[in-house]
């Protein structure tokens, strides 16, 4: 991380060749002024009052030379009243990679340094402008790769998860109180029943345990699901990965063994970000080509959220059918779907397959008229434990899920001390560590070490 107490500076706006009318150079800290008035020339005679709020039209260009750089506008903001609490100066100029680099270059050459990733967020927590939960939401809001993730986020980043987190920490907090002062004053107080300071620890783990079981959901949300479409060769694979993602993604034909590596397609099924990946046809193959195909399938069936295993509905369950499904990891949930149903004979299928165990307990879809398509959606979330998604109005990050888990963890040591009749001073240690453990989500108890290593995963210029 940067030195504290220096100016920083960093492109705010994602920058791309050719890409983009506006960028934003970004400079904070005690310096950012004197660095601004340096590299900024005002238009006209008159030389501007530099009021807090308040926009200016000029140029950047090289103090030295004089050379003009760009045409922007200057806002600054001074301290407090910043993102960062610090003073504040932002360069409005052309977007596109070359103009921006220019105008960043100066600004890093007359006096500032290149933020590094996540430092501006740092600096809002460290002077109070944000708590930690909402700089994480700031990174939230913008990876967001759907609506209902960027609703969560920035439910967090209006401070819904510092409100809910700190509210349990000060009953904890309570809780540890009346201990403490039972330890020093107990023959001046009235006795402290155990089984009612353990119904509170309790309704403390149960709102806890709600709020993890949440988050798992609100990560599928902000993170998305990794699916896995596997199948026999022209079962259509490609074609149900075409239907999903609303566009020809993927080479549809009758050839059996089109697919000869994994082709991968982003949708986004009831405000759920997928990854959905077309596998090559599991089988034995002689074509090398092929064989590499297959083997890639093989791997990613391990680090997959599901697993859609595909088959022809209109040709019935078969062998080959069962010893791909005989393969598929133990660990992974799966989804039998039979496909092509729009070429299903109804009374062929009677006569012949409808006795079959495997087809019975199958979905059956038309990746090519859409029909079944509800109930396959319906299923899908099922399986990957997404049954309650509307319900959410908070989800913790990974990490702050880690911490509240230890929260529990702890809490759950101090029943079983209350349960072996152990004195007060025991139940405090664990209670301790509870409290600790949220104040890590919260940032009112956390280390510098781990406050970098949060930032440090945030992009460079936020």
């Amino acid at each position: 991380m940067n030195r504290p107490g220096s100016t920083i500076a960093a492109v705010a706006t994602a920058v791309a060749a050719g890409v983009g009318s506006v960028a934003i150079v970004r400079i904070s800290g005690p310096q950012a002024q004197a660095v601004g008035q340096r590299v900024f020339r005002p238009t006209g005679k008159r030389q501007p009052v530099w009021e807090s709020h308040r926009v200016l039209y000029g140029h950047v260009v090289e103090p030295a030379s004089g050379q003009v750089l760009d045409e922007v506008l200057l806002l600054y903001m001074q301290a407090p009243r910043s993102f960062t609490g610090e003073d504040v100066v932002e360069l409005h100029c052309h977007g596109g990679v070359v103009c921006v680099q220019r105008v960043l270059e100066q600004v890093l050459t007359n006096g500032a340094e290149a933020a590094a990733p996540g430092a501006f967020s740092q600096r809002a927590f460290l002077h109070g402008r944000l708590d930690l939960t909402q700089a994480e939401a700031v990174a939230q809001v913008i990876s967001a790769r759907s609506r209902r993730a960027a609703g969560l986020a920035l439910a967090g980043l209006d401070g819904g998860i510092e409100r809910r987190i700190e509210g349990l920490r000060q009953q904890l907090l309570e809780q540890l109180a009346q201990l403490e002062a039972h330890l020093d004053f107990e023959d001046d107080l009235p006795p402290l029943r155990p089984e009612a300071v353990k119904k509170k620890i309790q309704e403390v783990v149960k709102d806890l345990s709600h709020l993890v079981k949440d988050s798992l959901q609100g990560q599928s949300l902000q993170q998305g699901l990794r699916v896995a479409i596997i199948g026999c060769p022209n079962v259509g694979k490609s074609s149900l990965l075409n239907y999903l993602g609303g566009r020809d993604r993927a080479i549809v034909t009758d050839l059996p063994g089109t697919t000869r590596d994994t082709l991968e397609t982003e949708v986004v099924l009831r405000d759920v970000p997928i990854t959905l990946v077309d596998t090559a046809g599991i089988r034995e193959a002689s074509n090398p080509v092929e064989k590499l195909g297959i083997a890639r399938s093989r791997q990613v069936l391990k680090q997959v959220d599901l697993i859609i295993l595909l088959f022809d509905v209109h040709l019935g369950w078969s062998e080959a059918d069962q010893a791909l499904a005989n393969e598929l990891p133990e660990d992974v949930p799966h989804l039998r779907v039979g496909n092509k149903v729009d070429l299903l004979d109804q009374s062929r299928y009677q006569a012949n397959g409808g006795s079959n165990d495997a087809l019975k307990s199958s979905l059956a879809i038309s990746s090519i008229t859409g029909q079944g398509m509800e109930a396959f959606t319906d299923a899908f979330f099922r399986c990957c434990g997404l049954t309650d998604l509307e319900r959410l109005d908070i989800s913790l990050n990974r990490r702050q899920t880690s911490m509240a888990q230890k929260a529990i963890e702890a809490l759950t040591r101090l029943e079983t001390t209350a349960q072996a009749g152990l004195p007060w001073d025991f139940w405090t240690i664990d209670l301790r560590d509870a409290i600790h453990y949220l104040g890590e989500i919260t940032g009112k108890e956390i280390s510098e070490n781990i406050l970098d290593e949060i930032f440090s995963k945030f992009c460079i210029g936020k």
